[in-house]
């Protein structure tokens, strides 16, 4: 390895995730540790991480993963989990960086991919809700799907002075091919110039055991013509990432979807800058 590495999305578990029940998640199903992290970083020559909440949806997750940051160097940020409809947002984001650890948090995220209202993010309470989380100088990771990402672009509007972080590209539906109109959505995303995006989990949004190199570069070269090199960072989506070829195989084939001379900006300074890293 021949440059740092900093990966700006993967997360940590030990039980009481349900979505982890669904019978292809089985490979996954078992407990992910600082350990393991460790190890698996060490394989891959990776040096720094942003640990992000792993959908249990509850504050005391936040708690328990800056507390762990505090004392796993290699954990250099955190992206907790946070309600934007929670009347008591500000006071919570408070508590979270008075605790252990708190320095540590640089965003919050909810799980708004679940909500069924595809203009979710479009609506105004949810619009005042990030207001705060933007007050508060934190970023926003966007976990949404494909046809939530115009009510994303309306936020964004709304919101010049929040950090907002599409986590995925937006998942794109890679396996089906569906490609036309998840391009002209990133395109208006893109627009907005807070908005960044991670190179993550577009293995998963593939054939898992399937997927070339080839199905995943139209989707790559779309994020670069966009975002640009200065709005773009890596991201492994790991453990979720073992179902689709693993964290190694995923960071070599994203280092070959990014032009070289590209490669410190994507694969670390703009993950630095994102979440404010040393």
């Amino acid at each position: 390895m021949t440059e740092d590495v900093i990966d700006s999305h993967h997360h940590l578990w030990t039980s009481g995730y349900a979505w982890l029940a669904e019978p292809e998640l089985a490979p996954i199903r078992r407990d992910y540790t600082v350990d393991d992290l460790r190890a698996q970083l060490s394989r891959a020559g990776v040096a720094k991480t942003v640990l992000v909440e792993a959908g249990r949806g509850d504050d005391a997750e936040t708690t328990e993963f800056l507390a762990l940051a505090a004392g796993t160097p290699e954990i250099a940020a955190v992206v907790g989990w946070a309600d934007p409809l929670d009347p008591r947002l500000a006071e919570k984001l408070a508590a979270h960086r008075a605790g252990p650890g708190g320095a540590k948090l640089a965003g919050v995220r909810s799980q708004i991919q679940a909500e069924s209202d595809p203009d979710f993010l479009a609506r105004p309470d949810v619009i005042d809700g990030l207001a705060v989380i933007a007050d508060a100088g934190l970023a926003f990771d966007l976990v949404i799907r494909a046809e939530q990402l115009p009510g994303a672009v309306v936020a964004a509007r709304s919101l010049p002075h929040a950090r907002l972080v599409l986590d995925h590209l937006g998942k794109p539906r890679i396996r089906t091919g569906a490609f036309s109109a998840w391009r002209t959505a990133v395109e208006y995303l893109a627009a907005c110039p807070t908005v960044v995006a991670k190179l993550s989990g577009l293995v998963t949004e593939a054939d898992w055991t399937g997927w070339q190199l080839d199905d995943l570069r139209p989707y790559a070269h779309v994020a670069l013509e966009f975002f640009g090199p200065d709005r773009l960072l890596w991201g492994s989506d790991w453990p979720v990432v073992e179902v689709a070829g693993g964290y190694e195989r995923w960071l070599a084939a994203a280092r070959d979807l990014v032009p070289a001379d590209l490669h410190p900006a994507v694969f670390a300074a703009n993950a630095a800058r994102t979440y404010g890293l040393d």
